[in-house]
């Protein structure tokens, strides 16, 4: 290459550094904002996966300590059977919503209601706790019974654990160990109800339940929300303490594991 090539070429480099001006060119400002924006994202992205990670070992470390069993205190009673019910028909504006049934539960009885969502099930368990609901049909309820319900739905919980313990008359010590061992941490139970997640609502319902003494306990759908490790000590539990149920349950493999008799609404 030439002198004067080279020369040529040196001036075009000092060109590249200066505009028209004589000042010297500003960087790309988006570009570098771009480039910063994505190690920003990429910061918060790992940032997100520890904290994750941290979570998901806490909870493992938690559930080591889920061993001990949850505990049911059913309430045996001389009245049998608790409840006959003959060509018993739920009805919607006068209409019937399923053929009719009979059947009774004597003390022992784990009875599942089953069949496709509107087919009256959660009506029926309404019908047992007295609650106001057109039928034809019979339905006879052994007196002073006494009975623990879970709900299908969350949505009536608020305050914390200590006014629900109250409000609902249960032993509170009772009630947060069957809430510990459920895994609901104790740093959640300074919380509100309602700022929970659905799944430790449930547990609460639960909880509340199975701190009860009860004769019948009428459960619509439990295991909404719930974990595996909780649903298997709900089985365990049941199994264990043999509690009167009647219930609503989505889950076949429960059904199957704990229903002594199925009703099929049709």
């Amino acid at each position: 290459m030439t002198a004067k090539n080279t020369n040529d070429w040196s001036n075009k480099i000092e060109e590249t550094k200066y505009n028209h001006s004589g000042s010297r060119e500003m960087i790309d400002r988006g570009y570098v904002g771009h480039q910063s924006a994505k190690m920003m994202k990429k910061s918060k992205a790992i940032e997100k996966r520890i904290e994750n990670a941290i979570e998901e070992k806490s909870n493992l470390l938690n559930n080591v300590d889920r061993n001990d069993p949850l505990k049911i205190t059913p309430i045996e009673t001389r009245k049998n059977p608790l409840i006959i019910t003959d060509n018993l028909q739920i009805k919607y504006d006068n209409k019937p919503i399923f053929d009719k049934i009979s059947f009774e539960i004597k003390n022992g009885d784990r009875i599942a209601i089953t069949g496709k969502n509107g087919a009256g099930k959660s009506s029926i368990l309404k019908l047992v706790l007295g609650n106001e609901i057109q039928y034809d049909g019979n339905i006879s309820i052994a007196n002073d019974l006494k009975i623990s319900y879970v709900s299908q739905s969350t949505e009536s919980l608020k305050g914390n654990l200590k006014q629900y313990a109250q409000e609902n008359d249960v032993d509170e010590s009772i009630f947060k160990a069957m809430l510990s061992k459920m895994g609901v941490l104790n740093s959640e139970f300074n919380k509100n109800i309602e700022d929970m997640s659905e799944g430790q609502k449930k547990k609460v319902l639960i909880a509340k339940s199975i701190s009860e003494s009860a004769n019948i306990y009428v459960w619509d759908e439990p295991l909404n929300y719930i974990d595996i490790l909780t649903r298997i000590q709900i089985e365990e539990a049941i199994l264990k303490y043999k509690p009167t149920l009647i219930f609503v349950e989505h889950d076949d493999t429960f059904i199957k594991k704990v229903a002594t008799k199925i009703i099929n609404l049709k």
